[in-house]
């Protein structure tokens, strides 16, 4: 019995699977806008990706107090900053076979 390998090349189109709605623009804008809130990762179905986000953005607010909640509030929003920017210059076909078909979940 063979088994599926995810391939290597994040770009190679997926054929495997049904084409979807290419959710780029939506996607990049919502990562620059709320990035530190992991709403895009949601967007992208990626749930346990944008929990993360949610999740270190809240213990950075919940820390503000100490001198620490600054610097960790600021992680996921340059996370958020940098996919946001990487989503909106990638062609549409690059960022749905990257990120939409063959599921790549960070950067």
């Amino acid at each position: 019995m063979e088994t599926t390998r995810p391939t290597e090349d994040w770009n190679k189109p997926n054929q495997d699977l049904p084409k979807q709605e290419n959710k780029k623009i939506l996607a990049g804008i919502l990562a620059i806008l709320l990035g530190s809130l992991g709403v895009h990762k949601f967007i992208l179905g990626y749930n346990q990706e944008g929990i993360i986000l949610l999740g270190i953005t809240i213990l950075g607010y919940a820390t503000l107090c100490l001198i620490v909640g600054a610097f960790i509030v600021w992680i996921p929003g340059i996370i958020g900053l940098i996919e946001g920017i990487i989503y909106l210059t990638k062609t549409d076909e690059e960022f749905y076979n990257t990120y939409q078909a063959n599921k790549r979940p960070w950067f």
